[in-house]
């Protein structure tokens, strides 16, 4: 800027005559705008300093030792280097800060810069990455155990959804996509077994990154994003887990796996699909039904309200709508004990309930009973967690654990 208005001066300057001597640089060839070359300049200094793959541990952010490593569809490199490709972004970054030379930019400069560049020109999308893989020995039986963050980019993502999954996971979310959804499955690569060498650490290093890719691949394609079959392959085992769980009280653990499978959910965008699929509300709701019964059972009445909150949006209708529904009502068998947890918990913790409590009064002028409506931990208790291929077995991580 201040190049530009220097510029703009002698400019001035030299038609007032004031400075012949200028005449002389631009008759010797000197560009009238000195400063595109230094903005060039930093644009070749962004992309040297963003190669790579950027990694948020501590206070600073490293470089990847490997840069070919993060030359894959959802590497943070690419992210990077489409933002550079967007006009707003390489002088919104200010690349000649001073704050950013070096060999070190800290963390926090660059959340304030992805919070400024957010709203304008960052697009969110979700990373797989890979930050564990174990050889597992049961009995006879040996594999390779891969640990998954799934990271919302555009953003410092605090809360990662995590996921544990072996290659015969992947296999069999193969077999059902490709079954369900052959054509979008077209041009899905899926890393094949090997014969010998499934154990050595550069097969499981190539397998990991292919995995990265191959989820990648998979929620960059909108039909298969939005696939029951590609949402359950990361949350349902989680869901399943904390109902195990809760069923057999061992609520804080049943807390950790609900709110994991929560994260999973709200990463992979399953809010936004509950008009349109029912199991995908089922889910939802069950998670945030399950949180509440483990929260209350923990004397946690705080966050056990803000789930009941959470859920009643999702699920109450309106007074107007309720009237307009010949009766008896086809009420949600969640939605009376959610709206008398709701009461109580509000109560509990000083809060206005009057909401609740009236829509609890015209479903019970409808009709209904609502003395005999059964408790919220025996609704989530009988609830029978199916995936969108009829399948409702129940061994789980609680299973295991019991």
């Amino acid at each position: 800027m201040a190049s530009k208005l220097l510029d703009r001066l002698r400019r001035t300057l030299f038609k007032e005559g004031e400075h012949p001597a200028d005449a002389d640089e631009d008759a010797d060839g000197t560009d009238d705008f000195p400063e595109s070359s230094e903005l060039e300049d930093d644009t070749d200094y962004v992309s040297a300093k963003l190669g790579g793959t950027l990694s948020f541990e501590g206070d600073a952010v490293l470089d990847s030792e490997d840069a070919g490593e993060a030359s894959g569809q959802d590497s943070d490199s690419d992210f990077f280097g489409e933002s550079l490709d967007n006009p707003c972004s390489s002088t919104d970054i200010s690349p000649t800060s001073p704050t950013l030379k070096g060999s070190n930019m800290l963390t926090r400069q660059l959340q304030e810069s992805w919070r400024s560049l957010r709203p304008r020109c960052v697009s969110e999308k979700l990373i797989f990455e890979v930050t564990d893989a174990n050889v597992v020995q049961e009995m006879s039986s040996k594999y390779v155990l891969y640990t998954i963050h799934v990271i919302r980019s555009g953003t410092f993502d605090k809360t990662p959804g995590v996921i544990t999954r072996r290659y015969t996971d992947f296999e069999r979310l193969h077999g059902r996509l490709r079954r369900r959804h052959g054509d979008e499955m077209e041009g899905v690569y899926f890393p094949r077994k090997k014969l010998r060498r499934n154990f050595a650490a550069e097969t499981i290093a190539k397998r990991s990154r292919a995995f990265e890719q191959y989820l990648g691949h998979l929620h960059s394609l909108p039909e298969l994003r939005a696939a029951p079959i590609f949402l359950e392959f990361f949350y349902l085992g989680d869901l399943r887990a904390g109902q195990m769980l809760l069923r057999v009280g061992r609520y804080q653990e049943a807390v950790g796996a609900l709110l994991n499978a929560l994260r999973l959910q709200e990463k992979l965008g399953c809010q936004q699909l509950l008009q349109q699929q029912p199991l995908q509300k089922a889910h939802w709701l069950f998670t945030l039904a399950a949180l509440v019964s483990c929260f209350q059972d923990l004397e946690q009445p705080i966050e056990a309200q803000e789930n009941c909150d959470r859920a009643l949006q999702d699920l109450a209708p309106s007074p107007e709508a309720l009237k307009q529904q010949p009766p008896p009502p086809q009420l949600h068998p969640l939605l009376v004990p959610l709206l008398q947890a709701n009461v109580r918990l509000s109560w509990k913790i000083s809060k206005d309930k009057r909401r609740w409590e009236a829509l609890l009064q015209d479903i019970q002028e409808l009709g209904v009973d609502l003395g005999s409506q059964l408790i919220l931990k025996e609704c989530l208790i009988k609830e029978n967690l199916e995936d969108s291929e009829g399948d409702a077995k129940s061994k789980s991580k609680g299973e295991e654990h019991a």
